[in-house]
């Protein structure tokens, strides 16, 4: 990966004060630069065979704790784990302090289990229990991607000392803007903005102002739908809960934003059928792009022999119409087009929450309505060409075929996400090259059958 054009002077002028041994210059321009800049330097760095790494740790070295702590959240797992294995367990330690508790979590998780117990032992019991309990939740849920520096506020408060609260929690929490009010037990009893707070007056009790109906997330949650509750309500933070309704955590809108860009990418390469990938596709080892897509060419491959078979099957009529062959790549590829443009829009209408299985009938009238409507416009296009290649009869065979292969693809692309959410799959595996690989052979047989049923007495 090449860090971003805007970067690369940059880039070249911290190279040039590490070969300088200019640290004076070095610390100026890492000032200039957000840290989310150098993380991306940084990482540019650590992709070089050779003397990579030795370049990152210098480039975190010029940064203060603070800075360096954020920086090194920015990175991928991979990259971390390649920095915290050259690092001490001391200075490694400090860092951890400083990074958010989510991001914490996440590299604790990558460190390999021997480094994890020795850093374990270093910890106060409160923050090695604090970092257990972040790194036990299962991937891909709310609890995974939580933080639990928030600020919270029990119950029977005055506004004036919710507010010195707010104040001696704030320095370590994620988001100030919204706060959290907790009963006796850690339960979750509401929630109010900061804003409410400053203006409230300041004898006035909390529970008075705050809103009780809490919108929240459980820890078992997945997280498409923690994103998605976020984006629909427009959430600056949500809160999360256990099973006894206590408040745990808070998932922040940025790192619902990086569930909604994750999940997005994962969708986009199941709908090519490869499958979700560990890292970016610069980055991910060719063995495993290889054995990434391998599988679902190798199958397709055997799939696309059904429409061999099929060619084989009509080849008397193919004989006495040679024209028909000339229509073949045309009408299959279109009936593959509106078929993987069905199945595209209904994945993601349904990853984003828009349609569900009870839609499925409504979608179905429209999906005629609409298929129907691109097999006739096709079909007269290409008429008139039928009538030059073959005649008036090769055309007609072509016009209704076009129809049928297009309405048979768009409804196959349409319903095919709904039946594997139905058998409990998951509804990006219709992807575009399934959707295409079936209609081909499918096509064939319509294409032809009806070319022997309409030609025979020709």
């Amino acid at each position: 990966m090449s860090p971003d054009d805007t970067l690369q002077p940059h880039h070249a002028a911290l190279l040039r004060a590490l070969e300088e041994e200019d640290s004076e210059r070095l610390g100026v321009l890492l000032r200039e630069l957000r840290s989310a800049d150098i993380g991306e330097i940084v990482e540019d760095a650590l992709g070089e065979e050779s003397e990579g790494l030795p370049v990152a740790l210098a480039l975190l070295d010029g940064l203060p704790l603070e800075r360096r702590a954020n920086v090194l959240g920015y990175l991928p797992g991979d990259e971390q784990r390649a920095v915290a294995q050259a690092m001490e367990d001391k200075p490694l330690l400090l860092l951890l302090e400083e990074m958010g508790s989510d991001e914490r979590a996440d590299l604790f998780k990558v460190l390999h289990e021997d480094r994890r117990e020795a850093l374990l032992r270093r910890m106060a019991h409160r923050e090695r229990e604090e970092l257990k309990r972040l790194a036990s939740y299962e991937e891909g849920t709310g609890g995974a991607i939580m933080t639990a520096d928030y600020v919270a506020v029990p119950t029977g408060m005055t506004v004036s000392r919710a507010l010195m609260r707010v104040r001696q929690t704030a320095p370590d929490a994620e988001t100030v803007y919204q706060l959290y009010i907790v009963d006796a037990e850690g339960r979750l009893a509401g929630t109010m903005s900061l804003r409410q707070l400053m203006v409230a007056r300041p004898g006035a009790l909390i529970d008075e102002l705050m809103i009780k109906d809490v919108i929240s997330a459980s820890v078992d949650e997945p997280q498409e739908e923690v994103a998605r509750t976020v984006a629909r309500y427009d959430l600056l933070a949500l809160p999360v809960v256990d099973a006894e309704g206590c408040l745990v955590g808070i998932v922040t809108h940025d790192d619902a934003m990086d569930v909604v860009e994750s999940e997005a990418t994962e969708d986009i390469h199941k709908g090519m059928s490869i499958g979700a990938l560990e890292d970016g596709v610069s980055r991910v080892p060719l063995w495993s792009l290889y054995r990434k897509r391998v599988t679902w060419v190798g199958l397709l491959v055997f799939g696309n022999l059904f429409s061999g078979a099929g060619i084989a099957y009509f080849e008397e009529t193919i004989a006495a119409q040679v024209a028909l062959v000339f229509f073949l790549p045309l009408l299959i590829g279109s009936g593959g087009n509106a078929g993987a443009q069905a199945a595209t829009l209904m994945v993601r209408g349904m990853a984003t929450g828009d349609v569900g299985v009870k839609d499925w009938g409504k979608l179905l009238g429209r999906e005629l309505l609409v298929a129907g409507s691109l097999g006739l416009t096709m079909a007269l296009a290409v008429a008139p060409i039928g009538v030059i290649r073959g005649g008036e009869a090769v055309a007609m065979v072509v016009a209704v075929s076009m129809v049928s292969i297009v309405l048979f693809g768009s409804l196959l692309g349409m319903c095919l996400p709904f039946v594997l959410d139905r058998l409990g799959w998951d509804p990006a595996t219709a992807s575009a090259p399934l959707v295409t690989t079936v209609i081909d052979a499918s096509g064939v047989v319509i294409y032809f059958g009806f070319a022997t049923a309409m030609l025979s007495g020709a």
